[in-house]
């Protein structure tokens, strides 16, 4: 290398090196923006506007004037919402956090909760069951509840310990697939999603984590489902990660099995990213990173500069729509890929993490703090509707994951 050579290197160097500060800054203030209205503005609304005591738990939306609707309730809001006053408990929210969480989770063990243990699906607003059918995705969330109670509420943690043991045992006794994971009915109903174990692996690295669980039961869990996922729902030419399959874990034969969304690609590579760290696996960290890419690369809007709903597996555009969950997971997966990346791969990351927090806003917008359109149409406008109580379990985990990955980041 020449002198003039090095004097150009030695100036990029610390170019590159305050981009990457700068970059840093903005997350940083947008983090306490974000916090700022989520404690001040969306979790007081919610409490006071879509939670109803141990009577009523919870609204499945609100209008965007912020009124409770009597559109009937889907059993998954129910965990997730008490995911969402549990986790702000633990990062010391100063409202009532402890009635939404116990009186909450209350109302839906006496609603949902089946004989076997297990969640039925659907229920009107007086609490009547009106579908009783088996869902892999609701029991995976009420696991997911037990983790997260236990962690605001250590005193509890036993009880609930045994609680998501004994439902992790009913589901492998009822609902598991011959070769790995588990089938969507008894009998069987096609296709397999791999969305349901998605959450569900959500929900093993939790209780994993969660002291008083068994942590050997759930690591093995976790295990099983990184492995189903590495080996086939992830596509092992283009490494596009599925969402329909066939009763042996391959593609299923119609246009469902080519789909691939970029919303999934995000969440994947955030909990393979976790599990590869905790595993030391390098060969699951890259593929996240590849799962990343084609997120990033392929399922963005050039125009609207968001994340659609749907790729084909040769990444065309399958699905335009845009809806707010994938923005929280384009975050949360670039706020992660950053911490463990370094240099220009880490500000690649960090500057991705910027676009996806400018999507996210765009869904945050309205007139009234705490609420959120959820679908963005091809066209730029917003659908008509209601707030999705089912939205805030997303926003919550990407604001907290987003100052988590900035305090390891300093």
């Amino acid at each position: 290398m020449n002198l003039q050579s090095a004097a150009i290197a030695d100036h990029e160097i610390p170019s590159r090196s305050q981009h990457a500060s700068l970059l840093v800054d903005k997350l940083n203030r947008s983090a306490s923006a974000l916090r700022k209205w989520l404690h001040d503005h969306a979790l007081p609304l919610w409490h006071a506007k879509g939670f109803h005591g141990a009577e009523g738990g919870y609204s499945e939306t609100l209008t965007l004037t912020g009124q409770a609707t009597t559109t009937h309730r889907r059993s998954r809001v129910h965990p997730r919402q008490v995911f969402c006053f549990a986790e702000a408990g633990v990062r010391r929210w100063s409202g009532d956090w402890q009635s939404a969480v116990e009186s909450g989770f209350s109302y839906y063990d006496r609603t949902y909760q089946l004989e076997n243990g297990l969640y039925a699906s659907l229920a009107d607003h007086e609490g009547k069951v009106l579908d009783e059918s088996f869902d892999l995705y609701n029991q995976a969330f009420a696991i997911l509840a037990y983790a997260h109670i236990a962690k605001a509420q250590p005193h509890r943690s036993h009880n609930l310990s045994v609680r998501a043991t004994q439902m992790l045992n009913t589901l492998k006794a009822t609902y598991a697939h011959p070769k790995a994971g588990f089938e969507e009915a008894s009998p069987r109903k096609l296709p397999l999603c791999s969305n349901p174990h998605m959450h569900l692996f959500e929900a093993a690295l939790a209780c994993e984590a969660q002291a008083g669980f068994d942590q050997e039961i759930w690591r093995a869990q976790a295990d099983d489902i990184a492995e189903l996922c590495l080996t086939h729902f992830i596509d092992q030419e283009s490494g596009g990660l599925r969402e329909f399959f066939d009763g042996e874990w391959r593609p299923h034969p119609d246009e469902r099995g080519r789909i691939m969304e970029p919303g999934h690609q995000f969440e994947w590579a955030w909990l393979l990213t976790r599990w590869a760290i905790s595993r030391n696996r390098p060969d699951a960290l890259l593929k996240a990173k590849r799962l990343f890419e084609i997120g990033e690369g392929r399922g963005l809007c050039a125009v609207r500069k968001v994340a659609v709903m749907a790729l084909l597996d040769d990444f065309s555009v399958h699905d335009p729509l845009a809806r707010l969950w994938p923005q929280t997971e384009w975050l949360k997966s670039a706020m992660l890929l950053a911490v463990v990346t370094e240099g220009e791969e880490r500000r690649a990351y960090l500057a991705s993490a910027v676009r996806a927090l400018d999507a996210l806003q765009l869904f945050l917008d309205v007139p009234l703090k705490g609420l959120w359109r959820d679908k963005l149409q091809a066209d730029g406008s917003f659908v008509d509707e209601d707030a999705p109580a089912s939205s805030f379990y997303h926003i919550v985990c990407a604001i907290y994951e987003l100052e988590d990955c900035l305090a390891r980041l300093a």
